[in-house]
């Protein structure tokens, strides 16, 4: 099986986590609920007897008077033109949030999906570092032997090279540690791929989106990618409102059959009156504008503090990559070679102390250097993963 990448897994969470899935059918059923919404309503059949006496000797008998028919009739109500047209707009705004909720949910589940393989990697870095001093750790404790074999050396040298060993392996413990939890982390998402080898990391220091882009077209960036419709349902709601002073109206065609008399056919029109809108429609309205004016304040409100996120988050990215590149090209360097000296030094007769101060000071640079790397990876995670790709643009409409 090939190593797996970041990308991949990011892309196989999308692809089989259940929320998404979740989000997916409810896309679905706003799709089916705008089809719907808008229709005229389902006809009635109305079936009964007119005019049937109700006393004297003949008290319900159908023959009993010649006005008296059973009737079978089929009535439609319609609704006013506008009111329907809003509905639709409505139940159309709702299918455009659900859309484009199902987008930012698949691409929240890629990014955090893509956390959890940094995090994995970040471990596994942190493990591989800390294991590569294994070899000067051994090269220390048989010096100390060789020296106190010699007579040269001292018991405590010995000892002390040793509770360095065991120092080192408790790190790597806990690294080992790290790792099985972040795979466990990983495997939420992906299930059993997260066993396998992890390939090489993307290119940290440089984004698939330009900062530039980033910082200015907040809207097209995942947590706020519903806000546009959401504008829209607030509208079509102020609409909907309005058309409820619209009169609504019905059609109703009945025949009516009478035993010893012509039959009779009649057809009745009725109309909604809305006379008295000052606390119906006129309130409804007055509602609907003052909804409007929130979402409109609180998508303000959503873009700022997007804008802020990313701000934030590109000068994290970047403050990180500063540290990446300086503890790989000054201090790692720095804290190997003093290690390597002081322990020269030490095989060539002076004191173990400065090695173990050194070789102390290296375990920390190296493990901070592990950490610094997935604080980067992690920022460039949340970076890289705002925007939807243009397979999922596609599916939100503008």
């Amino acid at each position: 099986m090939a190593p797996l990448s970041l990308d991949a897994a990011a892309r196989l969470a999308a692809a089989q986590a259940p929320q998404v899935q979740a989000q997916r059918l409810r896309a679905q059923a706003a799709h089916d609920d705008a089809v719907r919404a808008g229709q005229l309503p389902d006809p009635k059949l109305v079936v009964g007897i007119d005019n049937l006496t109700a006393t004297g000797a003949q008290a319900f008998d159908a023959a009993a008077d010649s006005m008296t028919m059973r009737t079978v009739g089929v009535m439609q109500e319609i609704p006013a033109r506008a009111k329907r047209k809003a509905e639709s707009a409505v139940a159309g705004a709702d299918m455009r949030i659900a859309d484009a909720d199902a987008v930012a949910i698949r691409l929240a589940t890629r990014r955090t999906a893509a956390d959890a393989w940094v995090a994995l990697w970040a471990a596994l870095r942190e493990r591989a570092l800390l294991t590569d001093l294994r070899t000067q750790s051994g090269l220390a404790a048989a010096a100390s032997k060789a020296k106190l074999r010699g007579g040269t050396g001292d018991a405590t040298d010995a000892l002390a090279t040793r509770a360095a060993a065991a120092e080192l392996d408790n790190k790597i413990d806990a690294a080992d540690t790290d790792v099985a939890a972040a795979r466990a982390v990983l495997a939420r998402w992906i299930d059993n791929r997260a066993a396998g080898a992890l390939a090489p990391p993307p290119d940290f220091s440089a984004l698939p989106v330009p900062p530039a882009q980033l910082l200015g077209n907040p809207d097209r960036q995942g947590p706020l990618l519903g806000w546009s419709a959401r504008e829209d349902r607030a509208q079509a709601r102020i609409d909907l409102a309005k058309a409820g002073k619209r009169p609504d109206w019905s059609i109703s065609l009945n025949y009516g059959e009478r035993i010893h008399s012509p039959d009779m056919v009649s057809v009745m029109v009725g109309f909604s009156l809305p006379l008295f809108p000052g606390n119906r429609q006129d309130r409804d309205i007055s509602a609907r504008y003052a909804e409007r004016d929130a979402v409109l304040a609180e998508h303000e409100d959503a873009r700022r503090a997007q804008s802020e996120a990313v701000a934030s988050t590109l000068a994290v990215w970047q403050g990180d990559g500063r540290q990446v590149r300086r503890y790989r090209d000054e201090l790692l360097p720095l804290a190997e070679d003093r290690a390597r000296t002081a322990l020269a030094a030490y095989r060539s007769g002076a004191s173990l102390q400065p090695w173990l101060d050194a070789r102390r000071d290296e375990i920390d640079v190296r493990v901070a250097y592990a950490r610094a790397l997935a604080d980067w990876g992690r920022a460039w995670v949340s970076l890289a993963y705002l925007v939807p790709d243009s397979g999922s643009t596609a599916e939100i409409p503008r």
